[in-house]
């Protein structure tokens, strides 16, 4: 993987984080330029970058991101913001093997990972923050709208029902009654179900 990142101490603790987990970090940037360069020349599974980064600190990130998935549709980018930033970043999700997660998502180790690995194999992981921002329009009750968190993080419905200490069936029926209020089509694929739902917000943004 690559990691494109201008704060040193984070950038080195991402890489330290993968490097233990396992995965080999073939690159790490302080900043966007020689960033298509490096991808072109490794050919990694997954890149790892700022949402914001020199010279401008404003959209250097998102704009990388769209040009590597544009270039290489089947590489996983996974964005890390400071704050949460809609615009320039949801209309990304829908091409799969994106991810976009507040930086605060790096304290939890564990399913940090996941998510990497999840983008990184094609699938999708978005924030619950950038979700909860999204749907407020939406008559969804407090549970479900932690459960579309969750479905937009990638997340099974079994994985769900562990996280939230509920039945399995228990959370089919509020996968359900969410896809029903977005008025999302039902899937036996988990990541389809995921793409639906986030293509919905993307439209409601």
């Amino acid at each position: 993987m690559i990691l494109c990142e201008d704060q040193v101490l984070l950038r080195e603790g991402l890489r330290r984080l993968f490097t233990d987990a396992g995965h080999d970090v073939v690159a790490a940037l302080g900043e966007a330029i020689g960033l298509t360069a490096a991808v072109a020349a490794h050919r990694p599974d997954l890149v790892v970058l700022d949402v914001r980064l020199p010279p401008t600190h404003t959209d250097e990130g998102t704009r990388a991101a769209r040009s590597l998935k544009d270039t290489y549709p089947h590489l996983g980018v996974l964005v890390l913001s400071q704050h949460v930033e809609v615009t320039h970043v949801v209309p990304l999700v829908s091409l799969g093997g994106f991810g976009y997660l507040l930086k605060d998502r790096v304290l939890d180790v564990g399913d940090f990972l996941a998510a990497a690995r999840r983008v990184a194999a094609g699938g999708s992981a978005l924030d619950r923050e950038i979700v909860a921002r999204l749907v407020i329009g939406d008559e969804l009750t407090e549970r479900e709208r932690v459960v579309i968190g969750l479905m937009a993080e990638g997340l099974t419905n079994a994985g769900i029902a562990r996280r939230l200490v509920l039945s399995e069936r228990t959370v089919e029926t509020h996968v359900r009654h969410v896809l029903m209020k977005l008025d999302v089509p039902d899937s036996e694929d988990d990541h389809r179900r995921v793409l639906a739902v986030l293509a919905h917000l993307s439209g409601a943004a």
